[in-house]
C-alpha cells in the first residue's frame, strides 16, 4: 500500500503543476523555450499572454505568437490611453498573426458611479487603476479560468521587481509566467533589433515606458526607464506610485476599491 501512495505521490508530482516542479524543470530554459513548454506542456488551453502593448512589448509577443497565434492575449483597454497605444495593438496583430486579443474594459456601470467626468485619476490614482485595470483583469481571468500567465516583466524595471522570478504562484494559486526575468536592457534591445520588430511610436519620442495617457510623461536621459509613469503621484512619505496594481498582491489594493 505505502508503494502504491509513494507511485501516486510521484504521479501527481510530475502530471501536475507545482510551483517546486516547474521550477525544478524549467527555470533555466531561455525565454522562447520556455514560453513554449508553458503554453504548449504544461497549461494547454489555460494560459494567457498579459501585455500592455508598450515598448518591447513586441518581443514578448512575438515569442507567443511562434509558440501558439491562438493563445488568448490580454489587454486593459482602459480608455485613457494614448491613441498610438492602439494603433500599436493593431499592428502587432497584423504583424504577428495573433488571434485573439482580447480588449477588457472597465465596468461601466461601475466607471460612472466612481468616475463620470473622466478625471479620478488626478486626485485617486489608485481607485482610477482599480476601476480601470485590477477589476476587469480579474473578472477576465475568473471568467476564463486561467491557471497561468505570461507577462514581460523584468528584474531591472523597477526596485519593486528586483527579486522577481521566472516562475512565480501568486496568492489566488495562479501560476506568473515571465521569461525575460533576468535579461537586462542591453539583452532585451539586442534580441529586439535581431527579429526585426517594429516598436512604440512613442518610445523614439522619449516614452520609455508607456502607460494610460494622463499618467505617462517623456523620461530624460539617466532616469529610470518607468519614472514617467504616474510622474503627478507623491504620497504622504513622499513615495510615488510605481505599480499599477495588477502585478501586486490583492491584499494591498483592497481599499482602492473604495
Amino acid at each position: 500500500m505505502a508503494g502504491l501512495n509513494n507511485l501516486k505521490i510521484k504521479e501527481d508530482y510530475y502530471n501536475m503543476p507545482s510551483l517546486s516542479r516547474l521550477q525544478s524543470f524549467y527555470s533555466d530554459l531561455e525565454p522562447q523555450a520556455l514560453i513554449k513548454a508553458m503554453v504548449r506542456d504544461e497549461f494547454d488551453g489555460k494560459i494567457a499572454a498579459f501585455s500592455s502593448f508598450g515598448s518591447y512589448s513586441a518581443l514578448l509577443l512575438s515569442m507567443v505568437a511562434e509558440a501558439d497565434k491562438d493563445i488568448d492575449v490580454l489587454f486593459l483597454e482602459t480608455g485613457k490611453h494614448f491613441k498610438e497605444t492602439l494603433e500599436y495593438v493593431e499592428l502587432l496583430k497584423k504583424e504577428l498573426g495573433l488571434k485573439n486579443i482580447k480588449m477588457l474594459t472597465p465596468d461601466p456601470k461601475m466607471l460612472k458611479n466612481a468616475d463620470p467626468n473622466g478625471d479620478l485619476w488626478k486626485h485617486n490614482t489608485n481607485r482610477c487603476c482599480w476601476i480601470r485595470k485590477v477589476d476587469p483583469l480579474a473578472r477576465a481571468i475568473e471568467e476564463a479560468g486561467y491557471e497561468a500567465l505570461i507577462t514581460g516583466r523584468r528584474r531591472y524595471q523597477t526596485s519593486d521587481r528586483k527579486d522577481l522570478e521566472k516562475i512565480e504562484l501568486d496568492e489566488d494559486g495562479r501560476f506568473k509566467i515571465n521569461p525575460f526575468a533576468l535579461w537586462d536592457k542591453d539583452k532585451i534591445k539586442e534580441e529586439f533589433e535581431k527579429r526585426g520588430l517594429p516598436q512604440h511610436p512613442l518610445v523614439e519620442k522619449g516614452y520609455p515606458s508607456i502607460g494610460c495617457e494622463p499618467c505617462t510623461k517623456e523620461v530624460r536621459p539617466g532616469e529610470d526607464e518607468r519614472s514617467g509613469r504616474w510622474a503627478h503621484t507623491v504620497d504622504m512619505e513622499g513615495k510615488k506610485k510605481t505599480e499599477c496594481g495588477i502585478h501586486i498582491p490583492s491584499a494591498e489594493t483592497t481599499d482602492w476599491s473604495v
